[in-house]
């Protein structure tokens, strides 16, 4: 099997969603096509995934370098002995020349590609990415599914009612979705005032009936003094955990907060590497039986990677099922199963056409299954399709 041609394609969200930081309404992400040599009724088989959501696309990073370093490979460099396309190699190629550290954009650039190499091997073998994961790790897959929760309770920049209209549109954000199934939830602090973020919490945990089904998350907005006022400020909630309250490379911030926060801290969705994620372990200062762990594949070189950082975790006495991907779409949902990890969160409404899951997903009473479709079923989503059909076009 060859890869003849990889293709990509920046591919604007819909919506106006904020978090305390940043707006994402002139965010971009990189969809990529991997074409083999392999044709099926008149088509190549084609690999497609997508760098994750909260980044910008890599047009140029792919273009200029990775993509052509992949397509100069020997063939039988990018195959494993058995001659199936070995993603962990596609990655080596992508990375060619490349010096360590500075694990910023060229680390989504490269999951794009890498994960399309794993929905072409799962296409290749007919069956849905979660099974292809699993087989290729020795472990069985969690059929049954995961736990999801609704992440959302965004800021929404062109919304100009008063607090008071902000808190009623979050409940009824937050009913919509325990009607869809969902029993827990993630809303956002950090952007507007303490009075009214405490009061979209208060009223948050209302529509759930308790905060151990409410998260919140910071998005790395304070520094430390108002992180630990924070902290104190939620520690009676009893919240299903505080997400980023620093800098998330600030592991002295981390470290403080998880000293004097009762409930679980959950961080690592902005963390690229393997590397970083030893720190985090060695000087972060989380708990292994408490905190939670939001490395996203699709922001850090892909599978390959998330695999050497779930060893680091275990080394350090986490178990994976303290891991939930950052990034509520397709692909982490067939990660997360694969691997038998905690779980994962959902985009419900938001981050189209990326964000959450295709028809072919059961979701009932907060857990969540992948559909049977080949591959991680980005082409089961409606709202891909007009996208898609270019990128695989002959």
């Amino acid at each position: 099997m060859r890869i003849t041609e990889i293709r990509e394609l920046a591919v604007p969200l819909s919506g106006t969603v904020a978090n305390a930081l940043v707006d994402f309404s002139a965010h971009t992400v990189s969809l990529v096509a991997v074409v083999s040599d392999v044709v099926r009724g008149g088509t190549p088989v084609t690999g497609v995934a997508f760098n994750s959501i909260g980044r910008f696309a890599q047009s140029g990073i792919l273009r200029d370098r990775m993509i052509p370093r992949v397509l100069a490979a020997p063939p039988d460099a990018l195959v494993d002995e058995s001659g199936r396309l070995d993603p962990a190699r596609v990655l080596a190629w992508l990375l060619r020349d490349e010096k360590p550290g500075g694990h910023g954009d060229r680390a989504a650039a490269a999951a794009a590609v890498e994960l399309a190499c794993w929905d072409l091997l799962a296409k290749l073998d007919d069956e849905p990415a979660y099974r292809t994961i699993a087989a290729r790790v020795g472990r069985r897959p969690r059929d049954a599914g995961v736990p999801v929760y609704a992440a959302g309770g965004y800021y929404h920049r062109d919304d100009h009612g008063g607090p008071g209209e902000h808190v009623a549109a979050l409940r009824a954000e937050l009913a919509g979705y325990l009607r869809l199934g969902y029993d827990a939830v993630k809303i956002k602090i950090g952007g507007a005032s303490p009075d009214t973020d405490l009061a979209r919490l208060d009223a948050a945990v209302d529509v759930l009936g308790s905060g151990a089904r409410v998260a919140v998350d910071a998005n790395g907005r304070f520094d430390r003094g108002a992180a630990l006022d924070w902290a104190q400020r939620l520690g009676p909630y009893g919240l299903r955990w505080f997400e980023e309250p620093g800098d998330p490379l600030d592991f002295e911030v981390t470290r403080a907060i998880t000293a004097r926060y009762p409930g679980p801290v959950a961080t690592g969705e902005n963390l690229f590497s393997t590397g970083d994620v030893t720190n985090l372990m060695r000087y972060g200062g989380l708990r292994a039986d408490c905190d939670v762990v939001q490395m996203d594949a699709g922001l850090s070189y892909g599978l390959t990677e998330y695999l050497r950082m779930l060893r680091v975790l275990e080394e350090h006495g986490f178990d994976r099922r303290h891991a939930f991907p950052h990034g509520g779409h397709l692909i982490n949902l067939h990660i997360a199963v694969g691997l038998g990890l905690g779980g994962c969160e959902s985009y419900p409404g938001v981050f189209a056409p990326f964000g959450g899951y295709s028809a072919g997903c059961t979701l009932a009473d907060g857990v969540i299954r992948p559909g049977d479709a080949p591959g991680f079923g980005l082409e089961e989503k409606p709202e891909l399709r007009d996208w898609l059909s270019p990128l695989m076009a002959n």
